[in-house]
């Protein structure tokens, strides 16, 4: 997966047609969109640079704000590896080495259906890191999404994930 999307509970089919469409008009005709077991939750293999797909529709919510109804988050996965400590870290350690020295970062983790401790988790990719932690204000995010024996990991920008909801909030102001 190079992609994951979130959407309301029991609207994942809808979801689903909703991000092919969007693809197809980005001209991957053949992503593979996946149900997964998790409610609400979508992946998303695309032959498209999934950081490109966000800025994408970034611009469409914002030019046709009704275009886009069931998906509600879109976040890029740079590396999945299987679902255990030792290779999260390794995952997360081939994409840190972009930050700067004076660059923050926070560690996020999202988790379903596994078993594995965050707080491990957390603690074995910080011990990696050596820039300081801000959870508030933070120039990187270091994004952990474990679906089972899966895990999705970033390093990203804020601006790199998109909330439709946020978005189309924020422009109505």
């Amino acid at each position: 997966m190079n992609l994951i999307i979130t959407c309301s509970r029991h609207l994942e089919e809808e979801a689903s047609n909703e991000i092919s469409k969007i693809l197809a008009d980005f001209e991957d005709v053949v992503p593979r969109v996946e149900i997964t077991p998790f409610s609400g939750i979508i992946t998303v293999i695309t032959i498209l640079d999934p950081f490109m797909i966000v800025r994408e529709i970034k611009k469409k919510i914002i030019d046709e704000p009704w275009s886009i109804r069931y998906c509600h988050r879109f976040i890029p996965i740079q590396e999945t590896t299987e679902t255990d400590t030792e290779n999260i870290v390794r995952s997360v350690q081939n994409h840190t080495k972009m930050m700067k020295r004076t660059d923050t970062y926070r560690i996020t983790i999202e988790k379903r259906g596994s078993a594995l401790s965050s707080k491990e988790v957390i603690d074995s990719i910080a011990k990696s890191i050596q820039n300081k932690v801000s959870l508030e204000k933070f120039d990187w995010n270091v994004i952990v999404q474990i679906l089972g024996k899966t895990a999705g990991t970033s390093v990203l920008r804020e601006s790199d994930i998109v909330s439709t909801l946020k978005l189309k909030r924020d422009s109505m102001e």
